[in-house]
């Protein structure tokens, strides 16, 4: 039985589609989120900032001392910044950096304690498996996201279910703040976050010893894959 899942970004886009997703499978979901989420069956909020990840850390820990452990963890929470290298600022460059990845991996590492016979979901993207032009930041962090997947399941196999979770773009407000250039030229060609969502919780699903290891999830004509 699905128990307390923890989802990073889960006030908005797919990580609030994973919430929806947990609570009608019984789950009580569990948020961290820079935003407060509106969603009524969120179990417990925590506001953080995923770019600082002693705070990170710390919200982790916080959570789940107020609800006493966790099934499954589920990195959902994201950003990105366009433009060629030397045109983006350094603290923007490096902040994507610091939430993509370096926030991932420091929810993980505080929830890993907590999740013997648990679960991690972390969030990539086909552009963690396929590198663009004005996306060195993006492709960085997420390239990240794939190499600390796979070695974290090669670490815990036995002991904690590891899936990479490789989306392709979805229809939510992720591309709102981007200049045109860099918008999808036809959104009806991505996914809507709640197939994303159904598919990790196909992977949060299986029987014990049973592991989904990578899933690649994109629109039958989305431009990003392969």
């Amino acid at each position: 039985m699905l128990g307390d899942v923890l989802v990073t970004g889960g006030a908005s886009g797919l990580g609030a589609a994973v919430v929806d997703a947990v609570h009608e499978a019984g789950g009580r979901p569990l948020v961290l989120d820079k935003a407060a989420p509106s969603a009524p069956h969120v179990a417990d909020f925590e506001s953080v900032d995923l770019s600082d990840t002693d705070a990170a850390e710390r919200a982790v820990r916080d959570l789940v001392s107020r609800n006493g452990g966790l099934s499954a963890v589920v990195t959902a929470a994201g950003v990105d910044r366009c433009g060629r290298l030397d045109e983006v600022p350094t603290a923007e460059w490096e902040h994507v950096v610091r939430v993509n990845l370096f926030g991932t991996v420091a929810v993980v590492r505080a929830a890993l304690p907590y999740l013997e016979n648990g679960r991690v979901v972390t969030i990539a993207s086909t552009l963690g498996l396929r590198a663009v032009s004005d996306a060195t930041a993006y492709c960085a962090s997420k390239f990240g996201v794939v190499g600390f997947t796979r070695a974290l399941a090669a670490e815990t196999a036995g002991r904690t279910g590891v899936t990479l979770v490789v989306p392709g773009g979805m229809r939510t407000h992720f591309f709102d703040d981007r200049d045109e250039q860099y918008k999808p030229a036809d959104t009806a060609k991505l996914n809507p976050p709640d197939r994303v969502a159904a598919a990790i919780m196909f992977a949060l699903s299986r029987p014990a010893g049973c592991e989904v290891r990578e899933l690649v999830v994109a629109h039958a004509e989305e431009p990003s894959w392969p």
